[in-house]
């Protein structure tokens, strides 16, 4: 998974962000510690990642830890945009 603190757009909480984009296929080993990965087309950005920037995605132990990934935001305007489903609760 590729950290967020290294290509993060525009942070709304830091408290509430998750801490890493979601898991990523590894197309190629380039050498010297560095990977290519399958990102989504529509990030504009370069898809080769040190080591160092990775972590290796690991299942959970126990059922309530799994979490279901969130889709991947469009990127606008070097900004994420996401589609919205619904809005379940809102204030007045």
């Amino acid at each position: 998974m590729v950290g967020k603190q290294e290509y993060s757009f525009k942070p709304t909480s830091k408290k509430l962000n998750q801490k890493r984009y979601r898991p990523f296929r590894i197309l190629k080993d380039i050498g010297q510690g560095a990977f290519q990965l399958k990102l989504p087309e529509e990030w504009i950005i370069h898809n080769v990642f040190n080591e160092d920037l990775l972590t290796r995605c690991k299942e959970p132990h126990f059922k309530g830890q799994h979490v279901e990934l969130a889709p991947p935001p469009t990127i606008v305007n070097e900004e994420e945009e996401y589609d919205v489903e619904e809005i379940r609760k809102h204030r007045k």
